[in-house]
């Protein structure tokens, strides 16, 4: 018992040590000039990405969904997407300058939005919806803008799993983003109630999860998870694809697009794993549009082990 004691105490130090590093980082950064900040974490993060275990497996995942490029270009992309990486971390400080859209101002600034009469039908005419998205580009932004248009939107988020830096991303998002809903056992029920209420809930769909359902994506096998589908199959709801793209000049588009036609069986019901599947082609379109800006290091394919 005593060096079990030991052992969760080092590791809980070991934990807090992470964290304290991060956020005297992160309180540096907010000394500089957004963009000299978020440029400086761009280089950084193409710098020790390669260094890392995680690089091994960025690469082998690009070179499983696109075995057609050549090897540059592999090694041009898994850079790309380190410092799109490094560029999230930093944005995450400047969040609230980067966001200077405001759906009352005509001229353009930093953050451009695609689809704003969907945005202001869904909160003219309020009813249960999902919007998905993944992790491309600096998606942080999107449940942002939900805000501004005054959506109430309940997001569903996978905190971190240092339990010091859980704490303040949680606060930080709540401040800025609304209902949040971390992710748990219960989260569906909570999600669940939120569309019982006639309100909205918003999730990644990328992610991996080990008891999901058989899909492919990049034509290899993944297991996806069926919470999206179950819930539009209960509550009948409306499904929208968002996404965020990053722009030359330090600059974003966010993308609200027009309801998905959800797969169903003959009888007329939510078919659940067509659903999933459709979920997967959606995402993999994104990414083959800009593969720089999505998340490469995660293992979605669960490969890691074997590397």
């Amino acid at each position: 018992m005593l060096i079990t004691r030991l052992v969760l105490s080092a590791d809980r130090f070991r934990q807090w040590l992470i964290a304290q590093f991060v956020f005297l980082l992160l309180n540096i950064l907010k000394l500089l000039p957004a963009d000299t900040a978020i440029d400086f974490m761009d280089r950084v993060a193409r710098w020790i990405g390669p260094k890392t275990r995680r690089y091994k497996l960025t690469l082998t995942n690009l070179r499983n969904a696109f075995p057609e490029k050549s090897d540059a270009w592999i090694e041009e992309i898994a850079l790309e997407s380190w410092g799109n990486m490094g560029r999230l971390a930093a944005e995450y400080v400047f969040l609230d300058r980067l966001f200077d859209f405001d759906p009352h101002r005509q001229e353009s600034g930093r953050v451009e939005v695609s689809g704003i009469p969907l945005f202001l039908e869904l909160r003219d005419n309020p009813r249960p919806f999902i919007v998905f998205t993944a992790h491309s580009g600096n998606f942080e932004m999107l449940p942002v803008a939900g805000s501004a248009f005054g959506l109430d939107v309940t997001v569903l988020f996978r905190p971190p799993n240092n339990p010091y830096m859980a704490d303040k991303v949680f606060e930080f998002r709540k401040e800025r983003m609304g209902n949040l809903v971390p992710s748990h056992a219960g989260s569906s029920f909570a999600l669940a109630r939120q569309l019982e209420r006639g309100g909205a809930v918003g999730v990644l769909v990328d992610q991996k999860f080990r008891k999901g359902l058989k899909t492919k994506f990049f034509g290899q096998d993944v297991q996806t998870n069926p919470l999206l589908a179950k819930l539009v199959r209960q509550f009948n709801c409306e499904v929208y694809p968002a996404r965020c793209v990053r722009l030359p000049g330090g600059r974003f588009r966010l993308e609200l697009e027009p309801a998905v036609e959800i797969p169903r069986r003959a009888d007329g019901s939510v078919d659940v794993n067509a659903t999933a599947q459709m979920l997967n082609d959606k995402v993999e379109s994104w990414v083959r549009e800009y593969p720089g800006q999505w998340l490469w290091y995660h293992d979605r394919w669960r490969i890691k082990g074997s590397l």
